[in-house]
């Protein structure tokens, strides 16, 4: 049986992504690799065996290109207003706070945040099928 066990995106700026993703979620370095021409940072948190894998490729300085087939990464959380509120906070300007129910059915409560890079990351209320 296969095992997801982490998703890659590419930023220009380690020091920055690693310190956006530890203010708003909690993840923290997990391991590092430096090479010549690119590192690799694993971000985790305890909720987590699933890691964010932050990858440098030294020398770029020009944003990547998301093309129309990135989504998004997302997150669950307890309490969906206080992070929302929280986020703000930091400045990190989350969308409004969207509820799907279709037929009066709430399937899913959430928002969305940009990391420094452009990612987009869904953040939902934890609630049924996002735990």
């Amino acid at each position: 049986m296969a095992k997801i066990i982490h998703t890659m995106i590419r930023v220009l700026d380690l020091d920055r992504s690693k310190s956006f993703y530890q203010q708003a979620f909690g993840l923290k370095t997990s391991h590092e690799l430096d090479f010549d021409e690119f590192a690799l940072v694993y971000l985790r948190n305890d909720e987590n065996d699933m890691e964010i894998e932050l990858t440098l490729n030294k020398g770029r300085t020009t944003a990547y290109k998301h093309g129309n087939g990135y989504g998004h990464v997302a997150m669950c959380v307890d309490d969906l207003d206080n992070e929302h509120e929280r986020l703000t906070e930091l400045g990190i300007e989350p969308t409004d706070i969207v509820e799907f129910a279709p037929e009066n059915n709430l399937l899913a409560r959430f928002f969305f945040v940009t990391d420094p890079d452009g990612y987009e990351i869904e953040v939902l209320q934890r609630h049924g099928h996002y735990q």
